[in-house]
C-alpha cells in the first residue's frame, strides 16, 4: 500500500476472510478499555472466531464465503492511486 499517509486508516475486506485494518487505530471494549493499539489488525467477519473481535483463521475451517461484490465502492482521489 504505497502512498498511504501515516495518519490514514485503510480497511481491506479480504475475499472469504477477515477485514484487515491498517493504520492508526485503537480498539476499545464496551467499557472503554483499550483492547489493541497495533497498526494492523485482522477482524473476524465469519462470526466463528474464538478471539473476537480478532480473526483466528476459523473462517477457513468452516468454509466461510463472502458474496461476490457487484459494485465497486466509490473512491476519493486520495485512494485511487492505491487501486490502479
Amino acid at each position: 500500500m504505497t502512498g498511504m499517509e501515516s495518519s490514514e486508516t485503510l480497511i481491506v475486506a479480504c475475499p472469504n476472510g477477515p477485514l484487515l485494518v491498517r493504520g492508526v487505530l485503537q480498539i476499545v471494549d464496551p467499557g472503554g478499555e483499550a483492547v489493541s493499539t497495533r497498526r494492523t489488525v485482522a477482524l473476524c467477519r465469519c462470526g466463528a472466531s474464538t478471539i473476537k473481535p480478532f480473526c483466528d483463521g476459523t473462517h477457513k475451517l468452516i468454509g466461510f464465503r463472502t458474496a461476490p461484490s457487484t459494485q465497486t465502492p466509490p473512491l476519493d482521489s486520495a485512494h485511487v492511486a492505491n487501486y490502479e
